[in-house]
């Protein structure tokens, strides 16, 4: 839906330099997420840690003419063709403009929001009312404050219903998505304790939450949830509600009976006192809480009861990740069966091309007809072929008659085929070689067997690491740090093992000042891989010291010894102003120049330009514990006075860091110039070894079920004895692929189908044994190690340990599977 350059000037009260005249569809704040430049309207924001003003000139550069700024360009005279549109703050333009834009439609819109399923009842109301309606909604999980405004943007002329996700983290934040979404539906899916450490009490978030309703016409939620029902009588609203229930035969949606069988599940109800049921295809109790806020969606917009139970019978899990897998012949996958519509097709493709910089790997892309969408093929297939062009993709095989239709718009190399049997039958995937391949079709499609065909099957154990959890903790200790503070994020020992390639391509991506591994191989295949960030080697060898120097690592020097060889090295290469790291001893008392060493080392650095100090730090020895206090104190006040009389001898700025993850969240006013986040990162938190966001998910299946009689035994050496008739799972993880015996006879469980599942005798190397005579599970399905609900701190309690040891214990014969929530 265009809209002039001046209309939008005037909907954000702007003052507009440039006169070039042109319409906007696409509205930009992420400077690498640039599909459409010419249609393109970029809001340079400003953060704690960023501003896209200094994107600019290379937005420029790349065809863009449109910008939303604070400050003008000091060099305003090369952009002689642009437009700037200069505002107080560009984000709160970039909601006004998002204000006025949904004010232009008249029609029904849902907001959703709580504190889980929010995506999920999104996305089946849309499976819900597509069949007749031209739905548009949130992509992906856009709820937040920036997200929203983009997500309403996405309206145009052909939308009927409009469904919108509204996530917070702070009171206040909802009256700008209230005004942004309008809702004219609401609902309140649940309250639960993410992100609680911004709010006072579990009220207040629920009653900021509910802020979002107030001008609804009708609010759906759960009337048994004591929470939600005493929160909503405060609020006062005047609005209609669908309350559901399963005790009060009073509410507007009463649930008569829930019936759970194998696959599926059956709800009864009654809705204004008329009775009917519907069945989904799922048992766990979170889809059918969810199955019935869509319900009272549904049943409000009056479709059919027949109908309702007709689409609720084929609604499809959601797949809320970008999946990155292994390949067959040297490829790499991602899976995205998310949606079909070009706002997740652009995230999807900009994912690809991030993901395939560095790695010489053409670019797949294949994708079915996108259905539902509102727009004439003409225009949508033209808009796909651009948006592909753009992305870099080498070569499109498209699947449907739709697409078959426009082959003429790509310009790639390409192949059509009407149906997703057709493409099978074909010779075309088998002859894919060392490609990176983006798998994006509609659910009609069924591209899941797609991806079963082309991915590389090599063990049945896998390491899944959330990429956006990985992202979600970065930024719960930078909005810890002052305004200025760089970070270094480890990455060493494959990233705690979860692999250090896609994990530091993520950091580099969002912008880490260093990444640190132990070793100069590490940080060498890095560089190989693509990796362009600052890289900092914790434990220099000396026989590396070429390495480093080809690839750029910076090492960590603590003694004279490797100080003087690196010198040589560096003088013998012909190396100048070789940037090293500085590491003194304040009371680790593991390695690092003493203190009373400094004024030789300022010495020895001055009479010679090898190499050049870019920092000085030191290391911790009980930021983690509240009983070493007074010793980290004297640790840090050792620092500061010893990194002040380096920093004097030298003109040039030598950054200066000593806090780890512990210590940034418990000291910081000693944040200096850097700090360093380790453990935190991957979803631990050392202080308390609470989990923040879970990264890493270690899961196998189950290979074998069998019936084993009282008091026989289990595995090698008898030692699993039973005391009852038995029924034993065997999966194929063993002490090789990093579950520790220990964990064995008992000692620990596994998770099966959400129940705790024990290990019987011991753990062999490849097999363990659990007892699964309580759960209702059979040989194929997935069993969970370590977690979301099982977090890896519980097995390191059981072994006497720390996170670190089972993290980075998980074999490199573990397949890793990387996604983006």
């Amino acid at each position: 839906m265009s809209n002039s350059i001046e209309s939008i000037a005037k909907a954000i009260g702007a003052r507009r330099t440039g006169t070039c005249e042109t319409r906007i569809d696409w509205l930009l704040t992420d400077s690498r997420s640039l599909g459409f430049p010419e249609e393109t309207l970029f809001f340079a924001l400003k953060t704690k840690r960023n501003d896209g003003h200094k994107y600019i000139p290379e937005l420029y550069e790349r065809g863009v003419r449109n910008f939303v700024v604070a400050d003008l360009p000091i060099d305003l005279e090369r952009y002689a063709d642009a437009n700037f549109l200069q505002v107080r703050d560009p984000l709160k333009a970039l909601q006004q403009l998002a204000r006025e834009h949904r004010k232009q439609f008249q029609v029904p819109v849902i907001g959703v929001t709580g504190s889980n399923g929010k995506t999920i009842v999104k996305e089946w109301i849309y499976q819900l009312l597509s069949p007749d309606k031209v739905v548009t909604r949130s992509p992906r999980s856009y709820n937040s404050q920036i997200g929203v405004p983009l997500s309403v943007w996405l309206m145009n002329e052909q939308t009927q219903v409009g469904v919108f996700e509204a996530g917070i983290s702070e009171m206040g934040e909802m009256e700008s998505l209230r005004s942004i979404i309008l809702p004219t539906i609401g609902i309140l899916t649940n309250i639960g304790g993410a992100h609680q450490e911004n709010f006072f009490s579990l009220q207040d978030k629920c009653m900021e939450k509910l802020s979002l309703f107030k001008d609804c016409d009708v609010l759906i939620y759960d009337a048994d949830d004591e929470l939600i029902s005493s929160c909503v009588q405060r609020s006062l609203f005047s609005v209609r509600e669908i309350a559901w229930s399963k005790v009060d035969t009073e509410c507007p949606l009463f649930i008569e009976a829930i019936e759970k069988g194998v696959k599926h599940t059956t709800v009864k109800y009654r809705y204004l006192n008329l009775p009917s049921e519907y069945a989904i295809p799922f048992i766990d109790d979170a889809s059918i809480e969810n199955s019935l806020h869509c319900l009272a969606v549904a049943l409000y917009l009056m479709i059919p009861p027949s109908k309702i139970a007709e689409r609720m019978s084929r609604i499809e899990p959601i797949a809320m990740r970008l999946e990155v897998k292994e390949g067959k012949n040297d490829c790499i996958l991602i899976n995205d069966s998310y949606n079909s519509d070009l706002a997740s097709l652009d995230i999807a493709l900009d994912f690809m091309q991030r993901r395939s910089e560095g790695e010489g790997k053409k670019r797949t892309l294949i994708l079915s007809d996108m259905l539902e969408t509102g727009q004439s093929s003409r225009m949508l297939y033209r808009q796909v072929a651009e948006l592909a062009r753009n992305r870099g993709v080498n070569k499109l095989i498209g699947v449907g008659e739709e697409i078959r239709s426009a082959m003429n718009m790509f310009n790639a190399e390409k192949y059509f085929f009407q149906t997703t049997e057709k493409l099978q039958e074909s010779t075309v995937l088998q002859r894919l070689r060392d490609e990176i391949i983006l798998i994006k079709g509609a659910r009609s499609f069924h591209f899941e067997d797609i991806s079963d065909l082309l991915e590389l099957k090599v063990h049945e154990t896998i390491l899944e690491v959330n990429l956006s959890a990985l992202v979600d903790n970065l930024n719960y200790y930078r909005n810890k740090l002052k305004p200025g503070t760089k970070m270094v994020c480890m990455v060493k020992a494959s990233a705690y093992g979860a692999g250090s390639y896609e994990v530091a391509k993520t950091l580099q991506d969002h912008r880490v000042d260093y990444l640190a591994v132990a070793v100069a191989d590490e940080g060498s295949a890095l560089r190989k891989a693509g990796i362009t960030a600052s890289i900092l080697i914790m434990n220099p060898e000396m026989t590396a010291f070429k390495t480093m120097f080809d690839y750029k690592l910076e090492p960590e020097i603590y003694s004279f010894y490797i100080l003087n060889a690196l010198i040589r090295a560096a003088e013998k290469e012909g190396v100048t102003n070789f940037p090293i790291h500085i590491k003194i001893n304040t009371g680790m008392n593991r390695l690092g120049f003493e203190p009373t060493e400094m004024p030789q080392l300022i010495e020895r650095l001055k009479r010679q330009a090898a190499v050049i100090p870019r920092s000085v730090f030191s290391h911790l020895a009980g930021s983690d514990s509240a009983q070493f206090d007074s010793f980290t104190v004297r640790q840090i006040s050792l620092f500061e006075q010893v990194s002040e009389e380096l920093q004097a001898a030298f003109s040039h700025k030598i950054l200066r860091h000593i806090l780890n993850t512990a210590g940034i969240e418990r000291y910081g006013h000693a944040q200096f110039d850097m700090v360093r986040l380790g453990l935190g990162l991957y979803g631990v938190d050392p202080f308390t070894n609470n989990m923040l966001r879970n990264v890493s998910t270690l899961k196998t299946t189950i290979l074998q079920i069998r019936r084993v009689k009282k008091e026989d035994t289990v595995g090698y050496s008898r030692k699993g004895r039973l005391e009852r008739d038995s029924r034993i799972a065997a999966i194929p993880i063993g002490y090789a692929d990093g579950l520790d015996r220990h964990l064995g006879n008992g000692n620990a469980y596994c998770l099966v189908n959400g129940k705790k599942a024990p290990y019987v005798g011991n753990i062999c190397m490849d097999v363990a044994m659990i007892d699964v005579t309580d759960i209702d599970c059979k040989e194929g399905d997935s069993v969970i190690i370590f977690g979301d609900d099982l977090p890896v701190t519980a097995l390191s309690a059981t072994l006497g340990t720390i996170p670190y040891e089972v993290l980075t214990s998980v074999s490199d014969r573990v397949k890793r599977v990387y996604y983006q929530d």
